[in-house]
């Protein structure tokens, strides 16, 4: 796969939150909400601050290994778990739901990120080592979101009547189908049996949603020593088990993040998550059920249990792996759990976390360096080439359909289609009318002013029906633009948001992922643009 490269402002493809873009600015007004800047000296700090914060390290790699047990580990991998075990290691994280198949393809993207920051970060501060992580969000159960994925513009969707958390969920024939599809489709390309292969080795009916990501993420990712985190654990959430105990007591959690979100608001942002009074759902067979104190008793919310004080802290102890933080707790779970010092994620996902600061300083918990994950559009040969014959390079593809077509009509037409002299002329022509009649009259000044803006307005009206005219000379060109727009921003979105994997890996192979590696970025936080040559 041979390609190049060019990069962008992420404020220029219009495509990102106000907050995202102005985060990677350093807005004066955000600095109150995160902790140290994602630059190098801002992970030195970050790196300052967490060796005052003990990690049960001896715990987190006991558990990684029995994770490890069920799936070919490398050596790569292997070694950066027993790295772990060093007071001078430090982990790259970042963190997704268990979406179908990977799901969109900034799924993979935001992993790649994690490993080429970890290897920078390793080279240009030797001292320390730096491991990279993907924490799988396997607790979330909002199915709609994660049991589908696009390929050839066609959605394929698991439907299912399973409940509770999607990563406990079964495979069952019907998402097995869903890879019959997938074949029916990839299969032409050069790598497509491969990339098929691969689905059926680990989408296997009777396991879970989140061991077949495990496994499947392990094998596409294992020989860049990128470390799988499963927190759906029982001995890793007894380590923040005093904070889910606090949160349950006193309801710490939801006070401090509305004071936070109350800032960003006066600043000028929109609030992403808002915190429930108790911010930990209840994990049991096929329901996750939301938690709430009434009446001085627990209950599940659309559940049947009910507990007293005694009793809630005792299913704390006893079980608890029942007891899944929601968005509010997890960063607080992941960070307690793991050395880590910096978080890479989207703009949402970025966005929530600098809700977050205070809560991690009420906890004295270290509060990550937060990296927007990297982003890429991925231009074939062949867009490549009509973009070319069109005229436009594929950055101008960032602007409206509607835009582009203006331009190409603008810059082809043989005809004139400003009627700037024209106003110019009107308004002239009313200045005089104006003198006259109020040189009569001075009542009819109104009168005229009326009658130059309602000329105005038709003009304005007819300039833009002399647009519309000329663009029907441009209907092919027209057709063409559409069908590039709908091919690199499919529904009017980044490609990143929808596209799946699999037909890119059916397209070049492994190649394909060696690529983006290639070009990922570490701290630079800029989009590439990725032309097949």
């Amino acid at each position: 796969m041979d390609c190049t490269t060019t990069r962008l402002p992420y404020r220029q493809t219009g495509a990102f939150s106000k907050i995202a873009a102005d985060y990677i600015d350093h807005a004066v007004a955000l600095e109150p909400f995160f902790g140290q800047p994602p630059t190098r000296q801002g992970i030195k700090k970050a790196i300052e601050e967490r060796k005052h914060f003990t990690v049960n390290r001896k715990v987190l790699v006991e558990e990684l290994k029995k994770q490890y047990a069920a799936v070919t580990i490398s050596d790569k991998t292997k070694t950066n778990i027993e790295l772990l075990l060093s007071e001078n290691t430090f982990t790259i994280t970042t963190a997704h739901q268990n979406n179908i198949f990977t799901g969109p393809l900034y799924f993979i993207y935001k992993i790649l990120h994690a490993i080429k920051l970890a290897e920078q970060l390793s080279a240009s501060l030797p001292e320390n080592n730096f491991v990279p992580v993907f924490y799988i969000g396997s607790e979330d159960a909002d199915l709609d979101e994660l049991n589908h994925i696009w390929l050839g513009g066609e959605k394929l969707a698991w439907v299912t009547k399973q409940t509770g958390a999607v990563g406990r969920m079964k495979i069952d024939k019907q998402l097995v189908k869903l890879i019959d599809a997938i074949e029916g489709q990839v299969t032409v390309h050069s790598s497509g049996n491969e990339i098929v292969e691969l689905l059926r080795q680990h989408y296997k009916e009777g396991s879970t949603i989140q061991d077949a990501t495990f496994s499947f993420v392990n094998a596409l990712f294992a020989e860049y020593g990128l470390i799988v985190l499963l927190p759906d654990n029982a001995n890793l959430k007894k380590l923040t088990a005093k904070i889910f105990e606090d949160d349950l007591l006193h309801q710490t959690a939801s006070g401090i993040v509305e004071q936070t979100a109350a800032g960003l608001t006066e600043a000028g942002y929109k609030v992403q998550a808002n915190p429930r009074e108790i911010n930990l759902f209840y994990l049991k067979d096929n329901r996750r059920d939301r938690i709430e104190k009434e009446n001085g008793e627990w209950k599940m919310v659309n559940g049947e249990e009910s507990f007293s004080e005694t009793g809630i802290l005792t299913e704390l102890k006893e079980h608890p792996e029942r007891f899944s933080p929601n968005v509010i707790l997890r960063g607080l779970y992941q960070e307690t759990i793991l050395p880590n010092i910096a978080f890479i994620g989207g703009g949402g996902e970025t966005a929530y976390w600098l809700q977050l600061k205070s809560l991690f300083q009420h906890y004295k918990v270290p509060f990550p360096v937060l990296v927007l994950r990297n982003s890429f559009l991925i231009v074939e040969k062949k867009w490549q080439q009509a973009i070319s014959k069109l005229g436009f390079t594929t950055e101008d593809f960032f602007l409206s359909e509607q835009e582009l077509i203006n331009r190409l009509v603008a810059r082809e037409s043989d005809n004139k289609l400003k009627l700037n002299g024209t106003f110019s002329a009107a308004e002239q022509l009313y200045v005089s009318i104006k003198q006259q009649a109020v040189a009569i009259d001075v009542t009819l000044e109104k009168h005229v002013e009326a009658l130059k803006i309602q000329t105005l307005y038709r003009l304005q009206e007819l300039e833009k029906k002399m647009l519309r005219a000329e663009k029907r000379k441009f209907a092919d060109r027209q057709r063409q633009i559409h069908t590039i727009k709908e091919q690199l921003f499919p529904g009017n979105g980044l490609q990143e948001r929808r596209e799946n994997l699999s037909y890119y890996y059916a397209k070049w192979g492994r190649e394909f992922i060696q690529k983006l590696y290639d070009n990922s970025l570490g701290l630079e936080q800029e989009f590439v643009v990725m032309s097949e040559q």
